[in-house]
């Protein structure tokens, strides 16, 4: 049987497995800012907290407008953007404070 992927399939695998690595890397960052604990700790907790909410509540919206995509894989990459952005804002705001 010869299955024909397309190859717009790889690319969303290979974008996926990139966010999923860049989470990787904020849980990695936020935790060790949680576990020193302090002030620095407990406003890291708050902000992750909120984030999601916010996030989420934002993305919802995107979803409800009909904004999210029109096809399976439109809606994957609108969905990888919308969490990718604020991921990589994490990253690098994370990164930073370590400087």
């Amino acid at each position: 049987m010869n299955v024909q992927i397309p190859p717009q399939a790889f690319a969303l695998g290979w974008q996926a497995w990139l966010l999923g690595y860049e989470v990787a890397q904020v849980m990695w960052m936020r935790s060790w800012v949680i576990a020193l604990g302090g002030a620095a700790g407990e406003r890291e907790a708050r902000r992750m907290v909120e984030e999601k909410f916010a996030a989420n509540a934002a993305y919802g919206m995107l979803l409800a407008t009909g904004a999210g995509g029109t096809s399976a894989t439109g809606a994957a990459r609108k969905a990888m953007g919308h969490y990718g952005r604020r991921v990589r804002a994490n990253r690098r705001r994370l990164a930073a404070s370590k400087r």
